[in-house]
């Protein structure tokens, strides 16, 4: 080795001493860290929601509807014995305890999103390694792909709830086809750029098969936007969840959703918003939170945009 290269390898080494851990670049990054922390806290909130003070979010009481928040009450337990309660979010039109199917609801909207990005994820990692490697096959898969991103998102949704009936196997999987193009073509792009590298020209000519090519050096450029993506698609499918909960052709009306409450309450959101003001914090609080998650992982993913950090 030449004393230049000695130099460089030198130079190089120092670099990579100074620069701060991946770990590190992301507890600087304030979207990172409030995304996490929000979100984290959702999550608890619907893990442990029965030991939060809350009662069955399905329990109606027609006495008790339209309440305001911080409405107390006396409770009949199971045991027989009877309780004060407060309703901390005040109560609906059929008397359900606010506070209780909010915290409740975080479960399905989490839940939804999460199995929305990891299907979408997979499935279009899938299509777009094998469409960005394989030419002759590149043209027909992505004219099915311009042909789903051609029907909007929601009406696609509805037309697929419509077609196999509400219930939240449904609706997720009603929410991953219209996000399937987009992952695709995401990978497809950068299997398009990576295909022409030097090192996978060289294994392609010492005979490597196709698919330990495409894991060993394709898949590995795709883990960091791929993660970014996933993000974006969790955060839309919570959002396109509650909008068909809203419109009635989501989650069934018993099940709480976010989606289902702001329905039921907006007919009376003038003389009682606390009904839609609640659960519209708490889902645009998550959204928010994921969003910024996602904005932050690119951030500190991306090369040329963690040199800030």
């Amino acid at each position: 080795m030449t004393a230049p290269d000695l130099v460089d390898s030198a130079a190089q080494a120092a670099a990579s001493a100074q620069r701060p851990s991946l770990f590190r670049q992301m507890l600087r990054n304030h979207s990172v860290t409030f995304g996490t922390v929000v979100l984290l806290a959702m999550v608890i909130l619907g893990l442990v929601a029965p030991y939060l003070g809350t009662i069955d979010p399905a329990s109606i009481d027609p006495v008790w509807r339209n309440k305001v928040p911080g409405t107390e009450r006396t409770i009949t337990l199971p045991s027989g014995e009877d309780v004060a309660f407060i309703h901390r979010m005040g109560t609906d039109s059929l008397g359900r305890d606010l506070y209780s199917r909010v915290i409740y609801g975080a479960r399905i909207s989490l839940i939804v999103g999460l199995f929305v990005a990891l299907i979408s994820v997979a499935i279009g990692l899938t299509i777009g390694l094998v469409s960005g490697y394989i030419r002759w096959l590149d043209g027909i898969v992505m004219r099915v792909m311009d042909g789903l991103m051609a029907i909007p998102n929601i009406l696609l949704a509805i037309g697929l709830v419509s077609l196999w009936g509400a219930g939240v196997v449904t609706v997720i999987i009603a929410i991953a086809v219209p996000e399937i193009p987009r992952v695709v073509r995401l990978v497809r792009s950068i299997v398009l750029s990576i295909r022409e590298e030097p090192y996978v020209e060289a294994a392609i000519s010492v005979g490597t098969p196709l698919i330990p090519i495409l894991y060993r050096h394709v898949l590995p450029n795709t883990v960091a936007p791929l993660l970014v993506q996933g993000t974006y698609v969790c955060a839309s499918a919570i959002l396109v969840e509650a909008i068909l909960s809203f419109l009635g052709v989501g989650i069934p009306p018993e099940t709480p959703t976010w989606g289902n409450i702001m329905a039921e309450g907006r007919v009376l959101f003038q003389v009682f918003p606390h009904n839609i003001m609640f659960p519209g914090v708490f889902l645009a609080l998550t959204i928010l939170a994921v969003n910024l998650l996602g904005d932050g992982l690119r951030d500190t993913l991306d090369p040329r945009m963690a040199k800030r950090f």
